[in-house]
């Protein structure tokens, strides 16, 4: 660094004036720079070191670091794509100190930023999402990988559109490299996919995980995984449940696909911008309608149709007048939503849009009237094959229907929805299963005994199939399948009660549970009880088969 501006302000490669900070980071300080050269405003990111602990611990991270992200400035510098930051030039100082990366100055703010005033309406998370998937993909088609996807490292443009920074910084080759002398991770722990925290390199999918949860984020409102320390967060990544989307519409079927731990079970980048299409088709509204930053969406070819699962937040619903179906009273527990175009979409075009969005696999399912496909086995059959199999019979058997109960958190309602798996599915097992007020999702094998299964919604009295599910990995205990009726349904009431008195989640918006085997308790099938609300706040009863509670997260 030179000092021969006449300001007598320090100069970076006698070239860059530093102008004021934009931001830092465990891997860099960003800041505004004047160009004196070209006479124009740009980002001046120096890569530093992490943590000095972390390099005590790890002799040479340092100089790895460097190394990588400067190798990968030299990619992106020859990357062109209209999401991707631009790179101009690098710096390496002949003294050895720190590399400085010269980009462009993107005029606006992050999504971080957009979501400090609130989630995103679904349309515009859709478009976001395609947006920065298009970065991704151009990045992983150079052999780059971003490592950090995450809200505050996606940049708005004034002028509208989004761009991918912060490229090759959350690297992390080593287990002992994450966590700095006070336990903090380097990089954003709720955002990493799982096998990177287990140590692993990871590959393309494990940015897309990234992109789901920020996708989730965006249109949720809170993260399903924040916990009150890093590490208490890798911890639920690792391990926790995933709460179903109840608020991102079309997008939620996409998220359920992406947001699975198994990187071989995700979409790659094609055919996840496949599903974002479906979705953007089946959720579009008029371009006036999504507000600036994002870009219009594309126009509705044939209208919109209903989100597939409802939002029990009057704040957050999809606008549009209710659909009532005849001979049925529109009260809270029996709502449709819709928007205005759903009743002049052609029943062939919304099939062609619902099975783009959700692949059954050929099985002849047909969407129903809240975007869900009836298509419930025989008996003992099965979708056939292993995951991705898209061969199978034809089915013509009607949905399951069962008298509704009128909320489904209690042991009346749970039992009906989970007899009413049983019976369409012909399999008693299950591998997990969410519940909300209204509707349940059940994980069910395919059949019983297989290492395959499907995803089933339980509705207004009628199971439907969701679509493929994944892999069940016999050396993974958590994830065998168990009989849902040993569950303590009838300590429901009891527990709903301790869980508003104890977990401190203060007016929670939403009250759900979700049945599986837990790791932290000895991968037994356990109920979790939550509660969250508008503001992040989350906590949950683990009970055993017993009713006894074996583990509590108080939101405070």
């Amino acid at each position: 660094m030179s000092t021969n501006d006449d300001d007598g302000r320090p100069l970076v490669d006698g070239r860059f004036r530093l102008v004021s900070r934009l931001g830092s980071g465990g891997m860099g300080t960003v800041w505004r720079a004047r160009d004196i050269a070209l006479d124009r405003d740009v980002a001046l990111k120096e890569v530093r070191p992490p943590d000095p602990a972390v390099e005590e611990a790890n002799p040479g991270l340092t100089a790895q670091l460097r190394e990588r992200a400067v190798r990968e400035a030299r990619a992106l510098a020859r990357l062109t794509h209209p999401h991707v930051v631009t790179v101009h030039h690098i710096v390496e100082p002949a003294d050895g100190s720190a590399p400085w990366i010269v980009m462009e100055l993107v005029e606006g703010s992050s999504v971080a930023d957009r979501l400090a005033a609130g989630p995103l309406s679904v349309p515009e998370a859709i478009v976001l999402g395609r947006q920065v998937l298009g970065a991704l993909r151009a990045a992983h088609a150079s052999g780059i990988q971003h490592r950090d996807v995450k809200p505050a490292n996606v940049l708005l443009r004034a002028e509208g559109g989004a761009v991918l920074t912060d490229f090759g910084i959350a690297v992390f080759d080593e287990a002992t490299s994450r966590l700095t002398a006070s336990g903090d991770l380097i990089g954003s722990a709720e955002f990493i996919a799982p096998e990177r925290v287990r140590g692993e390199e990871g590959n393309p999918a494990s940015d897309l995980w990234s992109l789901g949860m920020l996708l989730y984020v965006a249109t949720e409102g809170h993260h399903p995984l924040r916990r009150a320390t890093s590490l208490a967060t890798v911890v639920a990544v690792l391990d926790d449940p995933i709460p179903p989307p109840v608020r991102s519409g079309a997008l939620g079927p996409v998220l359920l696909r992406l947001l699975v731990r198994d990187p071989a079970l995700r979409p790659d980048g094609a055919e996840l911008d496949r599903l974002l299409a479906a979705a953007e088709a089946a959720a579009a509204v008029p371009a006036d309608a999504v507000p600036a930053g994002f870009g219009p969406p594309t126009p509705p070819p044939y209208g919109s149709v209903p989100p597939p699962y409802p939002h029990p937040h009057p704040a957050h619903q999809v606008p549009g007048p209710p659909t009532v179906a005849a001979g049925r009273t529109p009260d809270r527990r029996r709502r449709i939503a819709t928007v205005a175009g759903a009743l002049v979409v052609s029943a062939g075009l919304l099939a062609l849009a619902l099975q783009q969005l959700l692949p059954l696999g050929g099985d002849g399912g047909t969407p129903d009237a809240k975007g869900t496909t009836t298509a419930p086995r025989t008996p003992g059959g099965g979708t056939g094959g292993t995951t991705g199999d898209t061969t199978g019979a034809p089915s013509s058997a009607a949905p399951s229907k069962a008298a509704a109960p009128d909320s489904l958190l209690t042991p009346a309602g749970i039992r009906t929805a989970v007899a009413a798996f049983a019976e369409a599915t012909g399999t008693p097992t299950v591998k997990a299963i969410y519940v909300y007020d209204d509707y349940a999702i059940a994980e069910i094998p395919t059949k019983e005994g297989a290492r395959t299964y499907d995803r089933y919604q339980y509705r207004d009295g009628e199971v439907s199939r969701q679509g493929i599910g994944g892999t069940i990995s016999s050396s993974q205990p958590d994830q065998q399948p168990f009989d849902p009726t040993r569950m303590p349904w009838d300590d429901l009431p009891a527990l709903a009660k301790r869980a508003d008195r104890e977990l401190k989640v203060e007016e929670p918006f939403n009250r759900y549970m979700i049945v599986n085997r837990w790791s932290f308790n000895e991968n037994r099938p356990t109920l979790l009880v939550y509660r969250t609300n508008d503001y992040s706040a989350t906590g949950y009863l683990a009970v055993d088969q017993s009713g006894k509670v074996v583990h509590k997260l108080v939101a405070d």
